[in-house]
């Protein structure tokens, strides 16, 4: 029993630390996860999501999404830096897990910004648009508990903003740099 504790643990130690990046739509995640790939190339890597098929009559719950510890591993054990881009529900998921990532929330300046990015987008419908400013609310409320997000990261200026994602991940990213060189 000692054994399979260690080797658990052992497990859920192996490799960089994931990083789980949540934010709403128009926050900028996207383009700051270029910027990050961009310049660090070769570090980061992304797991393999999952999705069950959708219900048959009379089941309710359909369409599940996620990322197995598995497919997270799979990715840690390549020495590469994790990345699960997910959203508020998933965050919550992972935290039951023994992952143990950095947890990075990215957010728009103001509500009235990101209106303005998600309509310049010009991509949905404006009662699409509505449910994602309301989730967006919610997930900005959320985001300021207290043990949820490691880091917030207000993305009012690009470049204020990447540096601030990078001062977040910099002592992973500089675990696998020093294992990439010494192997």
């Amino acid at each position: 029993m000692y054994t399979r504790y260690l080797s658990r643990l052992f497990s859920a130690m192996a490799g960089p630390r994931p990083v789980v990046l949540s934010g709403p739509s128009g926050a900028g995640k996207s383009t700051l996860l270029k910027k990050l790939l961009k310049e660090y190339e070769g570090i980061f890597g992304f797991s393999v999501s999952h999705t069950t098929r959708s219900p048959r009559p009379g089941e309710e719950n359909g369409n599940m999404y996620g990322t197995s510890k598995a497919s997270v591993q799979a990715v840690k054990d390549k020495n590469l830096i994790c990345v699960l881009d997910i959203d508020m529900q998933g965050v919550r998921a992972v935290k039951t897990t023994d992952l143990n990532p950095i947890y990075v929330f990215i957010q728009p300046p103001s509500m009235n910004i990101l209106e303005k990015r998600l309509r310049d987008r010009k991509t949905e419908s404006e009662e699409s648009l509505q449910k994602r400013l309301h989730a967006a609310q919610v997930d900005m409320v959320i985001s300021k508990d207290p043990g949820i997000f490691d880091v917030v990261i207000v993305n009012d200026s690009l470049d204020d903003a990447y540096g601030k994602l990078k001062d977040a991940l910099i002592e992973e990213i500089k675990k696998v740099q020093k294992t990439n060189l010494s192997s």
